[in-house]
């Protein structure tokens, strides 16, 4: 069952009161209202109030100055001087930030299961990475400790007999062994001022987005790398524990500066399999002058600045860095400039809605992956 806040519009899910402590109840609430907030816990805490009285979530027994109390002696909050200095106030702590990427994960990819090691394979065979369980011939120049002893002995008993054992190199076999490989991905977010406007909230499910990508690499895949930068007049890199407390500005959206962040980013990993993910709702309005000064138009698109943005796109197509775009709004004007951005890309690009653009970041990033390494 679903339920809402007449104030703020937000849909959460309502918890089994059957299945769950008062405490687990409002701490499910809880985490959806501390990333809408940008982790501002004052806020949360009135707005979850305000959910108590319309739909009576706590009563007498454990009240929702109790609910605060747990989460003070369960250390998901502690007491900190406020970030205008203004006083002391409560801030989540680092068990809570990691809390809330793996609640993002769950509500975004909920279905998926763990594998392995969480390492992904190519189909080059050789030194220097993991047994692949396939046996072959041993050749000058393979791992003496990949010698399997058993088969090789068992190779010299049918040539020279048990009398007279003799091991020849002819009879040595070898596992082979599967190379690992890594993907590096900068994930870009749009955090200019139209993320929020016209009624809708689009940063808190890029935000979310970002925190289950974030929680599934470093779990199922730790060999890879993330890198997460936002963009509005200027391009930032922020800490993967920063990204509950993301919000937008009063920026413009300068597109560019985020490219050359990312590919930036990305010249520097070793790996050769690198990929750009860009989340924007709007078109490239700003650059920034030699001089400090920005240049902006939000008047449709700009010839100067939509023509810098599709030369960094062909410079990061020369560096094979595909960059996908998932453009959360549909006008004709920026479908065009999509399309023009990723054909000098050679990239890709996907015109989705809020309430799948978790799924489709996450199959696009898993075909990827199968797609280059086998």
């Amino acid at each position: 069952m679903k339920f809402s806040n007449s104030r703020t519009g937000m849909l959460f899910l309502k918890p089994k009161l059957d299945k769950q402590t008062p405490f687990e109840k409002l701490f499910e609430i809880f985490k959806e209202l501390i990333t809408h907030t940008s982790g501002d816990f004052d806020e949360a805490i009135d707005w979850l109030r305000e959910l108590d009285v319309e739909y009576q979530l706590t009563d007498e027994n454990y009240t929702i100055d109790d609910f605060i109390k747990d989460l003070l002696e369960k250390s998901y909050i502690r007491e900190e001087i406020k970030p205008d200095g203004s006083g002391k106030g409560m801030g989540l702590t680092a068990k809570t930030e990691k809390l809330l990427r793996e609640y993002a994960l769950k509500q975004i990819f909920g279905k998926l299961k763990r594998s392995g090691t969480g390492n992904h394979k190519t189909n080059h065979l050789g030194q220097g990475a993991e047994p692949s369980g396939e046996l072959k011939s041993f050749q000058f120049g393979d791992p003496i400790e990949n010698i399997v002893l058993t088969e090789s002995l068992k190779n010299a008993q049918i040539h020279s007999g048990i009398d007279d054992l003799q091991i020849r190199q002819e009879d040595l076999v070898v596992e082979k062994t599967e190379h690992k490989s890594q993907m590096s991905t900068v994930l870009m977010i749009d955090i200019s001022h139209s993320m929020i406007l016209y009624g809708e909230d689009r940063i808190t499910p890029a935000k979310k987005v970002a925190m289950a990508l974030a929680e599934l690499i470093t779990t199922r895949y730790p060999k890879d790398t993330l890198d997460i930068l936002v963009f509005g007049n200027d391009a930032r890199l922020i800490p993967i524990k920063d990204l509950p407390y993301l919000q937008v500005g009063p920026y413009h959206t300068n597109t560019v500066a985020g490219l050359e962040l990312a590919m930036d980013m990305l010249r520097r990993k070793k790996n050769t399999n690198k990929q750009i993910f860009m989340i924007t709702d709007g078109k490239p309005s700003c650059l920034k002058m030699p001089d400090g000064t920005y240049y902006k138009n939000s008047a449709g698109l700009d010839k100067t600045i939509v023509e810098k943005c599709y030369l960094m796109a062909r410079q990061a197509r020369k560096l094979h860095i595909p960059i996908t775009t998932f453009m959360i709004a549909s006008d004709p004007y920026l479908k065009q400039f999509v399309q023009e951005f990723t054909k000098a890309n050679n990239g890709k690009a996907f015109f989705t809605g809020l309430n799948n653009l978790g799924e489709m970041i996450f199959e696009d990033y898993e075909k990827n992956r199968k797609k280059r390494f086998g």
